[in-house]
């Protein structure tokens, strides 16, 4: 078998945009750095990347947002940009290239499509299929056939594989990096932190409307922190109505996020649908904020039993949630963080290599 040496990483899309597929490339690359790998991440183009990396990136073809499971994706649709990645995974000469999202357009497709005896593995994060599976079933099926390995963050997202191309996969995890997030000293006022694009899927109309009005409820202090931009801003701070309980901060960057999740008393992920797993419960974990999750398939894996779970798209049981975590004690705050250890990058790339070994030497 030949040695592991090099490896390119490909994500469909653009860097400069939060995302999960985003933070796991950026962080695998960080972690395959660590051990000693030379590592190529690859995508659109884009600005200042939302956390930054030792590997060498480069990035090809304008940005576009397309609708996607009920977000937005921010993908390159430049078959010419596809072309120069696939320029540019030759000239690097990896032992094996990482295709995060392989059905996603189009930055990938050149290479799927080169021919080239490159071992390829690919992973699936997308929790639910719809129409765009169902008409191009033929196509997702040949760029399957390209593929060495495939691998799903979750066994929701290896259904949603599944029920569209027939295809089985490896089920692992989303991963993150434990010493990026740590507790500190938790605000006198205690504050609630919801992270996210203002989207509907992600639900922060439902946080503002669970603590709006908080005060005439007569209960225990609690303010809402909103880290985030998107196209439901405006609404969203209508919704607010001026109330001093909700504060938004904009878009933040990766270490102003690890620092609000180290103060924050509770994390609120209050996404309606879509998620195929919960990294950001985790990072909250982590970080020894209380977690809050709306009760759907990838947050319920992902939290374990260590959040208060709540009915999606329900401010009322929010509210309910939100009273339970305020009275979570530091005992279990310590449990769920070493619940969320279990999903720690350097495992997650400790199950990878056998996976890069066996098609590098499939080739």
């Amino acid at each position: 078998m030949s040695e592991l040496r090099r490896v390119a990483l490909i994500s469909p899309y653009a860097l400069d945009i939060y995302g999960g597929v985003q933070e796991q490339v950026l962080g695998m690359s960080r972690e395959l750095v660590r051990r000693g790998l030379d590592v190529l991440v690859l995508s659109p183009e884009g600005g200042e990347l939302i956390s930054e990396t030792p590997a060498r990136v480069e990035r090809y073809g304008g940005c576009v947002r397309v609708p996607a499971n009920g977000s937005q994706a921010p993908i390159t649709l430049s078959p010419t940009a596809s072309k120069r990645v696939r320029q540019a995974i030759e000239r690097f000469g990896p032992d094996v290239v990482h295709i995060h999202e392989p059905f996603a357009p189009l930055l990938s497709y050149a290479e799927l499509f080169s021919g080239a005896e490159r071992a390829r593995v690919g992973t699936f994060h997308r929790s639910g299929g719809g129409p765009a599976y169902q008409l191009t079933r033929p196509l997702l099926v040949l760029l399957l056939r390209q593929l060495d390995a495939k691998v799903a963050v979750s066994d929701r997202a290896a259904e949603t594989l599944r029920e569209a191309t027939g295809a089985s996969s490896t089920v692992l995890f989303n991963g993150f990096e434990m010493d990026r997030f740590a507790q500190q000293s938790r605000d006198t006022d205690p504050f609630a932190l919801f992270v996210g694009r203002f989207e509907s899927r992600k639900g922060a109309h439902v946080a503002i409307e669970a603590v709006r009005g908080w005060k005439k409820l007569g209960g225990p202090s609690l303010k809402l922190l909103i880290a985030g931009d998107g196209p439901e801003r405006e609404s969203l701070e209508q919704l607010a109505g001026g109330d001093d309980a909700i504060t938004f901060l904009g878009a933040v960057d990766d270490t102003v996020k690890r620092d609000l999740l180290g103060r924050a008393s509770i994390l609120i992920a209050p996404s309606l649908f879509g998620e195929s797993f919960g990294m950001t419960l985790l990072e909250g974990m982590a970080s020894g904020a209380a977690v809050v999750a709306s009760d759907i398939d990838g947050y319920r894996e992902a939290a374990g039993g260590h959040a208060t779970l709540f009915t999606p798209d329900d401010a009322t049981d929010l509210r309910r949630a939100l009273l339970v975590a305020l009275a979570t004690s530091p005992r279990a705050r310590d449990a769920a963080r070493l619940h969320a250890e279990n999903w720690s990058m350097a495992r997650l790339m400790d199950d990878y290599l056998p996976i890069y070994e066996a098609a590098l030497a499939r080739r």
